[in-house]
């Protein structure tokens, strides 16, 4: 009896260990792996543009959810320093997911069930981050903070007006450095304390989701069951954290809980990454109206590659849908959310963001426009809504 205890016991151990050292992998193989693509074709012009940019912003990746050195290049998923060095990435948002639901659809979902618990298990995250949202989120911000202590100085871990602006100097100097800001996919992960605002405020949070694929105690979603607007919680929340001079994001956030922020904002609200209804009509994407009022508080429509968000996958795509914004609302309020780690199938990695100009100047825009569109209007936004030190 003894040697069969000691035979299971074993066979557990192995089972457990092939499980956290493989599962996530997989996983992460599975879902952020762009689609195998010819390569683009771009000409001397969007090249020349390309090159002489200062840098390009993404206002939303999720890579900090994955069980990955950051400092090494991978041969999995989309982001890591080296290939945000090579793909001249200045300004990157890295959202914090804590929770995602099963069978996670774009119509709607409840609240009962979450994917990441196991999957943080299996990541070996600390136990505290286990059953806790909010540790979750404090993690990541952690990771982040550790990646960019070990980069060199290739990774700041930005967090004011002061950080951003010694990154620009930096990157002026021709110096490779990306600014990594933290934003929140989803307040749930305030576990219903309007105190947690300065938690995560103090923990270098900049940028704050209200909702992700499911109604929360602050805000409905677009993808949840109710999709309700703001609730009294979430009312506190918007105006805490813009006090401390945190970006709240509307993506993924009910139209009624857009409606309810346009209200009550006092600052440039962001639409971190998405698309337009204009252009692919899908109940995640913004309507006309919605562009019109984010961009009337003088923020940012950040937009992506996917099928969801473009109705495809390729520069081309995103493109189009940038044309959108610019013809209602002028190029000033474009940006980039590429939501890269985040699930999402597309025809595009970092490395090919010369194959946006090429497709943004077939639009029609023009060559200061593009700068402003891949870098130059987040950082107007960032300087105006950070805090200063």
């Amino acid at each position: 009896m003894k040697r069969v205890l000691l035979g299971l016991s074993v066979c557990i151990i192995v089972a457990l260990t092939l499980f956290t050292w493989l599962a996530p992998a997989y996983v992460d193989d599975q879902f952020n792996t762009p689609r195998p693509h010819a390569l683009y074709t771009v000409n001397a012009e969007a090249k020349a543009l390309y090159d002489a940019l200062p840098g390009i912003a993404d206002m939303h990746v999720d890579t900090l959810l994955w069980k990955r050195d950051l400092l090494k290049r991978n041969t999995r998923g989309h982001v890591d320093v080296p290939r945000a060095i090579g793909g001249k990435m200045a300004i990157q948002v890295f959202g914090a997911v804590t929770k995602s639901p099963k069978g996670q659809n774009y119509e709607a979902n409840s609240d009962a069930s979450d994917n990441i618990t196991l999957l943080a298990m299996a990541q070996r995250w600390p136990p505290r981050t286990w059953f806790s949202l909010r540790e979750r989120a404090l993690y990541q911000a952690e990771k982040l903070s550790r990646f960019a202590n070990g980069s060199g100085g290739q990774l700041v871990f930005a967090r004011s007006q002061m950080d951003l602006e010694r990154v620009l100097q930096r990157q002026a100097k021709g110096e490779s450095v990306t600014a990594g800001f933290m934003g929140l996919e989803g307040a749930h992960a305030l576990e219903g304390e309007l105190g947690n605002v300065d938690v995560l405020f103090g923990a270098g949070f900049r940028m704050l989701g209200l909702a992700h694929f499911f109604d929360n105690e602050v805000a409905g979603s677009v993808h949840g069951l109710q999709k309700y607007g703001l609730t009294p919680l979430g009312r506190d929340v918007v105006l805490r954290a813009q006090s401390l001079g945190m970006m709240i994001d509307v993506a993924h956030a009910s139209h009624k809980a857009i409606a309810d922020v346009l209200d009550i904002s006092s600052a440039p609200l962001i639409f971190s990454h998405g698309g337009v209804k204009g252009t692919c009509d899908t109940n995640r994407n913004l309507t006309d109206e919605e562009i019109r009022a984010i961009a009337a508080t003088g923020g940012l429509i950040g937009l992506g590659a996917w099928d969801a968000a473009a109705c495809g996958e390729t520069p081309a795509d995103l493109a189009r849908a940038m044309a959108h914004v610019r013809k209602l609302v002028g190029a000033q309020h474009v940006a980039i959310g590429s939501d890269f780690d985040g699930a999402v199938k597309s025809a595009f990695t970092i490395a090919e963001f010369d194959a946006l100009v090429q497709a943004l100047l077939a639009e029609g825009f023009s060559s200061e426009e593009v700068e402003a569109v891949m870098f130059g209007n987040v950082v107007r936004v960032f300087r105006t809504v950070l805090p200063k030190l």
